[in-house]
């Protein structure tokens, strides 16, 4: 009877912690960022640290320059890249009214400290140097002109010419792009062309080789492409649908120490994971509908997933996931809202510490810094 009993008592510890493991997670929220008074807050597209803890924020907001021509549209100058110290006292303005910046959509920094900048529209990938002072790579071309009845057009131009003052690595990249077909042309719906073309470009990430990822999911294309450190391409994953070979509507990406892809295939309401080569491994699949991605670091890394409620219904879902790398879900935490401890359409996540996050809202028009208790 002592026995069943203690058996009994080990089983039920056993379903306690599997029903934690499941359950909410403890947390707290602190908004972080101090805007000055010359700027203000806008639709809070991105959110990056780097090694000394500044934040970057990347948001659609600043002051569009905007010409009209016949139907169509020329402007740039619609993002704000910010950089604000580990205490989150605004330091500076980086890029400002650059020819790419139109709607921002997500900031990385890369293990060098370098500031990437992805913007969806223009459909280019930047990367500036850490001190913000110059370009040293472009991924990608803007189109010379954006036809206005297009919603959200893309960046579905040829080639890429590089920013005057870029690093030769840049204009490599733009020269492999001059010689490739248009975006979406020879191929199955929603490949894209095989070069740095992108219809919507989303979001970047690297390997420890420096290998680059590029998710290119808000137009036309629904593919992840791959690029030598130096820029030059290399292939793509994906095309237009929903099996295990295709992606609908890639908002995210982040990339483990051994270098497999995690893709947050939105459209599909899974998390699709790649290899290095970008072979097809696994699907990650009830954590809701994912729009943002990152990767902790350290010995075990944890897989963050924000199932973010949509611009329309500011009630549904907003809660995010923890999990480790294998799919299995370690908690959740949060909702849709913009209260404290609510989360307006999380656009983009940093989780350079594996107990802490920060989160780019779009819906709240603000940065949050959540820590895991």
């Amino acid at each position: 009877m002592k026995k069943f009993a203690l058996c009994l008592l080990a089983a039920t510890t056993l379903a306690g912690t599997a029903a934690l493991a499941q359950g909410e997670l403890n947390y707290t929220t602190a908004d972080v960022v101090k805007f000055p008074r010359t700027i203000y807050a806008g639709e809070v597209a991105g959110v990056a640290t780097n090694s000394k803890g500044h934040i970057f924020v990347f948001q659609r907001a600043g002051n569009p320059w905007i010409a009209l021509g016949g139907s169509r549209i020329f402007t740039h100058g619609g993002d704000q890249l910010l950089q604000f110290d580990q205490n989150g006292t605004f330091v500076r303005e980086i890029g400002k009214a650059n020819y790419a910046a139109t709607v921002a959509n997500s900031v990385r920094v890369d293990a060098r400290d370098n500031i990437w900048a992805v913007d969806r529209t223009s459909g280019m990938v930047i990367k500036f140097a850490p001190d913000g002072s110059r370009i040293l790579m472009l991924l990608g071309r803007k189109p010379e002109s954006i036809n206005v009845t297009i919603a959200g057009g893309g960046g579905t131009g040829r080639g890429a010419a590089p920013a005057e003052g870029a690093a030769p690595a840049a204009a490599r990249g733009a020269a492999a792009a001059a010689t490739a077909p248009a975006a979406g042309r020879g191929g199955p719906p929603g490949a894209g062309s095989q070069a740095d073309t992108f219809s919507g470009s989303s979001d970047v990430a690297w390997d420890a080789q420096g290998n680059i990822f590029v998710s290119d999911g808000w137009g036309a294309n629904n593919r992840v492409a791959k690029f030598t450190p130096d820029g030059v391409f290399v292939k793509s994953f994906g095309q237009t649908g929903s099996d295990n070979q295709s992606l609908n509507s890639p908002r995210s990406l982040a990339v483990d120490a051994v270098g497999n892809v995690y893709v947050a295939d939105h459209n599909n309401n899974r998390v699709q994971v790649l290899d290095n080569n970008l072979n097809y491994v696994r699907s990650i699949t009830g954590v809701g509908a994912p729009w943002a991605v990152c990767i902790s670091p350290g010995a075990t890394q944890y897989l963050y997933v924000s199932n973010s409620n949509t611009p329309d219904n500011l009630e549904a879902a907003g809660e995010i996931y923890k999990l480790q790398l294998n799919g299995s879900v370690v908690g959740r935490f949060g909702k849709a809202g913009k209260g404290p401890r609510e989360f307006g359409t999380v656009n983009q996540m940093d989780c350079r510490q594996a107990n802490t996050l920060y989160t780019a809202e779009a819906g709240a028009w603000r940065v949050q810094k959540v820590t895991l208790r």
